[in-house]
């Protein structure tokens, strides 16, 4: 016979409970218990010594905590967390809290990160819990408007002890800098600008070095930057920085970092000579403009270069000019290691990241504040810094620390004298 006689009946809300996902979460409940009474068992074997003068063990099993559920990416997890009792008189008394549930918790990391992307994709908090009860069924619970306003301020906490950390310890070896606009609706109506920095360790690791908010891209906002990462431990200059043709960073980075080289941004520059030029060429544009980042040999590129100016100069001088200007900076990445040529050649890890904070910004209903506008771009790009990858090469990366000179791409050894 059946185990009961009661008949279910369908969700007026129009949710189907998935029978695959309820098995996800019995075996995930099942787990969960399983680690924490291994945990429990390995606390109490510690204490097992311990007695009482009249002979009883100090510490005993105490009943369980009242059930909680625990918001997952499959949906609510029911826990139980066992208690102890300790007998030992004295304020110094032991309590077990297992390490994988801690006191409070109602939501799983991975639900906490999905909360920002979802307002990142244009959600506004007051559709959280219809958009969270599609997702993870109709229990989400804890998770309203009022929450989401509670964890932008833990975002903002977050982002300014990050801002503080120590780089005493830390290499980097390049860096890429890009000022990026987005305006939310502040009370200004001012275009934000936010600073960012992204470092390459010498062991090819990609991390957010620095981000904040800056006066356009004024020589000060970004002095005022780099100088902070060097007065956080950062005493070594990087080798290179890729960056577009802002003028004040580059200023502000030979002031600070003054061995760094440069190189700039091809995607960038590409599009900003392209803008210069009436449509019906900008293909053909195009393609030239790719023959010379794409040359094999930098004396190659260098020939391309130099066609590219012939053919266009006449016509279109101001393209030509912007093109021009930055003749070195942009062909220096062939004094490095070819291995690396695909990551320097442009900031595009910024750039990408940032353009779903514009569609957030764009969509928005309500006031985002220039706090808020921060908090959410900081934990994209901590979102997104899990994604990226290393370096191609890591092999070179010694080499460069030690100066070993590469032309073409390729390690030069000079012949004996």
């Amino acid at each position: 016979m059946p185990e009961t006689t009661i008949t279910h009946l369908p969700d007026p809300s129009g949710f189907c409970s998935d029978p695959f996902t309820d098995i996800l979460r019995d075996g995930a409940r099942k787990l969960i218990e399983q680690a924490i009474h291994a945990e429990l068992a390995a606390l109490m074997n510690a204490f097992s010594g311990e007695r009482l003068e009249d002979g009883r063990a100090r510490l005993v099993r105490h009943g369980h905590l009242p059930e909680r559920e625990v918001m997952t990416g499959i949906g609510p997890v029911p826990v139980k967390v066992p208690r102890v009792r300790d007998r030992c008189a004295g304020e110094d008394k032991i309590s077990f809290t297992p390490s994988i549930l801690p006191r409070y918790l109602r939501k799983a990391r991975s639900v906490e990160e999905l909360l920002p992307w979802l307002y990142l994709k244009g959600v506004s908090t007051g559709d959280f819990t219809e958009a969270l009860e599609a997702l993870l069924g109709p229990n989400a619970k804890g998770l309203s408007a009022k929450t989401v306003t509670r964890l932008k301020a833990d975002w903002w906490k977050d982002y300014e002890a990050w801002q503080k950390r120590d780089l005493g310890n830390r290499r980097f070896l390049y860096i890429w800098a890009d000022g990026v606009y987005f305006k939310p609706r502040m009370a200004a109506e001012e275009k934000q600008c936010v600073l960012v920095i992204v470092g390459a360790d010498e062991y090819g690791r990609k991390e957010l070095l620095a981000m904040t908010d800056g006066f356009r891209e004024s020589t000060q906002s970004w002095r005022e930057l780099l100088l902070d990462l060097k007065r956080r431990g950062l005493k070594q200059d990087p080798k290179l920085a890729i960056g577009d043709g802002a003028l004040g960073f580059w200023a502000a980075l030979r002031e600070v970092f003054a061995t760094t080289r440069e190189q700039r941004c091809w995607v960038h520059k590409t599009m900003n000579v392209l803008n210069a030029l009436p449509k019906s060429v900008q293909a053909k544009a195009k393609g030239h403009l790719h023959d010379i980042w794409q040359a094999e040999k930098k004396a190659e590129a260098k020939m391309a270069f130099d066609f590219f100016v012939e053919t266009y100069g006449v016509k279109w001088e101001k393209a030509v000019a912007k093109l021009v200007k930055d003749r070195d900076a942009l062909l220096t990445f062939y004094d490095y290691p070819a291995e690396h040529w695909k990551h320097i050649r442009t900031s595009n890890p910024i750039e990408s990241t940032f353009a779903t904070v514009r569609h957030r910004t764009k969509r928005t209903k309500g006031c985002l504040s220039r706090k808020t506008g921060l908090a959410m771009a900081f934990k994209l790009m901590m979102s997104a810094q899990k994604k990226w990858r290393k370096l191609d090469g890591q092999n070179r990366l010694p080499e460069i620390i030690q100066g070993v000179e590469f032309r073409d791409g390729i390690r030069h050894v000079q012949a004996a004298a």
